[in-house]
């Protein structure tokens, strides 16, 4: 058995390690350190419960908006407070924005540069994925930012900035459109569109969105138009490279229920294993701290009850990120679940398989042909004239749990309010449930299951099969250890 380091990597949110141990080529086993303390949750201690608006944005630069909606649900639960119509859809528009930026950002800069790697050149597809992919002077890329910072002007119109906007509040938002404003933002979606049609997908968004299965997708991609857009290119590079049989995880997918509408949520919040849906139960979510460097007690907490204290030297421990797990078993998160969950035909038919390389890339890249349209409407539901926030108080004792889907998957917040300030203040983010380690049981976290049996390329430095694995996930690490 061989040992082999990998980090840290580059083009992720923070900081990363993955120890790999090696037989025959192959990985038999994974070991992934979050290797740097945060300590949000210490900083938000005896603060005024607003502060946390203010705060939790900074966990993170690339997903600031969905720690902000996290934190203004929690707030919102622990005030007893309805958001305003308004406000609710305009916080729906600003997390869609953000979340689809992210998923093309993932895409183009993110995951299929190391496809145009020298390493590639022999391959039938390299010349054009270099020329659109190639990290700094990818054709591809520079469109991509154009069109991802035309999105992010809906951010700005709806909540002041970004990132790290103060907008988001437990009665809505605080950034009301004039009259021409839902006109200014259907321009920009419109423009928008009009990228994703043209460069990514080469067809219209709702084509791309009634896709059922992967018969139909095969068919799409060979009756319409071959490799000529990025997403097609992305199916041909998949198809030659196998990454449908590269990352398999362990089958149990998590999602909290996406972009809330009235009583309902436009994704639902469920489970989903073994072609079963069933309904989420937070009481069933813990953490483990067997194998991070945190002091606590040996058995699982529930959120509400945990805590985040440092102990650097542990024996047994190898990362600074808890073990999230749902009945005591690791669960999948991210684009993928959240469309199982949803019961997409195309995303159940993806993961009947456990989930891969192959199916999480599709899936972010199917949310952007389903969240547009669904956007544009939210624009139609602004009512002029009508408020987009409700006021309220946080009562001076109170708990509340905010529950949101990042780009990433499941992220949650648990608030506890003492003496009118925060006495616990816990977070459990997407990252925290896919880059888990191993819990007390020795059973591997999402990653770690998903790299065992990765080939290893001999003469790599930086196993290029590992990295598509572990870029699948779209990692951001600065969220993982709050």
């Amino acid at each position: 058995m061989s040992r082999l380091v990998v980090g840290p990597f580059n083009r992720v949110e923070g900081d990363l390690e993955v120890t790999l141990e090696t037989e025959a080529g192959r990985v038999q086993a994974a070991y992934v350190n979050s290797p740097l303390f945060r300590g949000f949750e210490h900083l938000l201690q005896g603060r005024d419960p607003l502060d946390a608006l203010t705060l939790v944005a900074r966990i993170c630069g690339i997903c600031s908006v969905a720690h902000s909606a996290a934190a203004s649900a929690a707030l919102a639960d622990a005030m007893g407070l309805l958001p305003a119509a308004n406000g609710r859809v305009a916080a729906n528009l600003v997390l869609a924005a953000e979340n689809l930026a992210d998923h093309l950002t993932h895409f183009y800069l993110f995951f299929m540069p190391d496809f145009a790697r020298e390493h590639y050149a022999d391959r039938p597809w390299y010349p054009q994925v270099a020329e659109r992919f190639r990290a700094l002077t990818g054709s591809g890329q520079r469109e991509m930012l154009a069109a991802r910072a035309e999105l992010l002007h809906l951010v700005g119109q709806l909540a002041g900035k970004w990132p790290h906007t103060l907008a988001l509040q437990p009665g809505g938002t605080t950034r009301a459109l004039d009259a021409t404003g839902p006109l200014r933002l259907a321009g920009i979606l419109r423009r928008f569109r009009r990228f994703l049609e043209q460069r990514l997908f080469g067809d219209r968004l709702e084509r791309v969105a009634e896709l059922t299965d992967e018969a139909a997708l095969s068919h799409w991609t060979a009756g319409s138009r071959g490799p000529v857009a990025d997403f097609p290119l992305f199916l041909a590079v998949a198809a030659e490279r196998g990454l449908a049989e590269l990352g398999r995880g362990g089958g149990l997918f998590l999602s909290f229920g996406a972009y809330p509408q009235g009583a309902e949520r436009l994704f639902p919040a469920g489970v989903w294993r073994a072609g079963e849906r069933s309904p989420l139960d937070l009481s069933l979510i813990s953490e483990d701290l067997s194998h991070a460097w945190l002091a606590g007690p040996a058995e699982p907490l529930a959120p509400t009850l945990g805590v985040t204290v440092p102990l650097e030297e542990k024996a047994g421990a190898y990362s600074w990120c808890k073990a999230p797990r749902l009945a005591g078993q690791p669960a999948e998160t991210g684009a993928l679940a959240r469309q199982v969950v949803a019961g997409h035909p195309l995303a159940l038919g993806l993961a009947a398989a456990g989930g891969d390389v192959y199916a999480r890339v599709v899936a972010r890249l199917l949310e952007l042909a389903l969240l547009v349209p669904q956007m544009e409407r939210w624009v139609d539901q602004l009512e002029a004239g009508a408020p987009y926030c409700q006021q309220g108080r946080v009562p001076a004792e109170a708990s509340g749990v905010g529950l949101v889907e990042a780009a990433r998957g499941s992220l949650g917040h648990w608030l506890t309010v003492k003496g009118g300030r925060i006495a616990r203040y816990q977070i459990i983010a997407p990252t925290t449930w896919n880059f888990s380690p191993r819990d007390a049981s020795g059973t591997p976290g999402p990653l770690e299951q998903a790299l065992v049996g990765t080939p290893i390329e001999p003469g790599v430095v930086v196993p290029l099969a590992v990295q598509h694995v572990v870029r699948s996930f779209d990692p951001c690490m600065v969220c993982t250890v709050h």
